[in-house]
């Protein structure tokens, strides 16, 4: 059996090594430029702000940083004195509209079983408007009361979802506004995972497609799937004008960067001993359809 020269084995050794370097090389590349993956991502949750819809000073604080409450319970009381004042006084001001209504029907009632010639048609046509106009006060004080009522109940705070309270410092004697947010509620079981994408990878990525979420502070890996792909971003390049026209960046820079895109990815199952919080980064790897061509691209 002949043996090669050894400038021969030399030279397919070199060119084996070259084509490997350069499969891996291709491979590297195509997986850092073209594949669904992005170290850029973020777990989200639902945020749910608390805020009083009456104001006043805080007499009692059930809640506490961190704890979890369920839908309905009390976070805190605000002071209910007044509230409960001004309903009494809607209360007494429908007992006095039900009783001058009450006597506008009697009247009215009077004067229409009189004879016909004992009172006169816009005496009766008087009387009746005058009952009419009673009912028309009755109502409005029975919305009085009930909105009295409404502002008394809203005096205890309550927690809208199931959460965990976030951010929560307070004590008695606060005042607080209604409408201004106080405290921060995390829903429960509303964790999911923002993965921000190039836009060059977005081909590659379908809803429903299955995704890998490893935590940038370790630990097993996460499983979830992608339930939708961002509308629109922000034009950085385009403002708002006065005019109501377009107000173009005259600059344009030659050195241009893909435009990430959030893709939304909800969690399958955490694994036990993971924790997760709102705002952790996370890298996010599409698995699914990487190296499919989809059926509405081109070969």
């Amino acid at each position: 059996m002949t043996k090669l020269p050894p400038v021969f084995i030399r030279l397919g050794v070199t060119l084996t090594t070259c084509a490997v370097a350069a499969l891996v090389g291709w491979s590297l590349w195509n997986y850092y430029m073209n594949a669904p993956w992005t170290r850029d991502g973020r777990v989200r949750a639902d945020v749910v702000l608390v805020a009083p819809d009456v104001s006043g000073l805080v007499v009692q604080v059930a809640g506490a940083d961190n704890k979890a409450v369920k839908a309905g319970e009390v976070i805190f009381e605000i002071d209910p004195s007044r509230y409960q004042i001004a309903l009494d006084m809607a209360q007494a001001k429908l007992a006095e509209a039900q009783a001058l209504g009450a006597q506008a029907k009697r009247d009215a009632a009077r004067y229409d079983s009189a004879a016909a010639n004992a009172v006169s048609t816009q005496d009766r046509q008087m009387a009746d408007a005058k009952a009419e106009a009673a009912e028309a006060v009755i109502a409005e004080a029975e919305a009085d009361v009930a909105l009295a009522r409404l502002n008394v109940a809203r005096t205890k705070v309550r927690a809208s979802v199931d959460g965990q309270l976030a951010n929560f410092s307070m004590q008695p004697g606060l005042y607080v506004t209604a409408g201004q947010p106080v405290a921060a509620l995390v829903a429960t079981n509303s964790l999911y995972v923002d993965g921000y994408f190039e836009e060059t990878k977005l081909t590659r990525i379908h809803v429903g497609d299955a995704a890998v979420i490893r935590l940038m502070g370790g630990g097993p890996e996460i499983d979830g799937h992608v339930v939708g792909i961002a509308p629109a971003i922000a034009d950085n390049e385009r403002l708002a004008a006065p005019t109501l026209l377009a107000d173009v960046n005259p600059t344009f820079t030659w050195v241009r960067l893909a435009a990430r895109v959030p893709v939304r990815i909800e969690i399958d199952h955490v694994p036990a001993g993971v924790t997760l919080v709102a705002g952790l980064t996370a890298t996010v790897d599409i698995r699914a359809r990487y190296g499919q061509v989809d059926a509405n691209e081109s070969p």
